[in-house]
């Protein structure tokens, strides 16, 4: 039952990811700016900078990886910035009540996606241990 879950989860997630990217290089008028000034500020910020198109790039590398089931742990490692920040945009920059569907969406999917990997994100939160110093691989 979970791998259906997993595996529409991750189509639809990977999909979602992958024309979020691209709608930036198709046509840049379909990028969503906000409703409220603050939401509309951070997204201009983010394009003024620079920052937008490699967010974007992302996207489509990530969706791509994530509609191919492949480097998933790294993927999910990779998406959670970019997560955090568009649930802060969805909830806080520019609440309304399609956004708040869109941001808890996106935290279901990531926790739908990482379950399967939890032992593989384990060591990650070794708080004391030893490094390994050798060069072996």
């Amino acid at each position: 039952m979970y791998s259906s879950v997993y595996h529409a989860s991750r189509v639809i997630f990977g999909g979602w990811w992958l024309y979020s990217g691209a709608m930036h290089f198709i046509d840049p008028a379909w990028q969503p700016m906000g409703h409220e000034p603050a939401a509309i500020a951070f997204t201009q910020a983010l394009m003024d900078s620079g920052l937008f198109f490699w967010v974007k790039v992302l996207e489509v590398v990530l969706g791509i990886t994530i509609l191919a089931n492949r480097a998933m742990p790294l993927t999910l490692v990779a998406l959670t910035p970019i997560n955090v920040v568009i649930v802060y945009w969805n909830f806080v920059l520019d609440p309304a009540t399609v956004d708040y569907v869109f941001g808890a969406l996106s935290v279901v999917f990531n926790i739908t996606l990482a379950w399967p990997w939890r032992r593989v994100f384990y060591p990650l939160f070794v708080w004391q241990g030893q490094a390994d110093q050798s060069l072996k691989p």
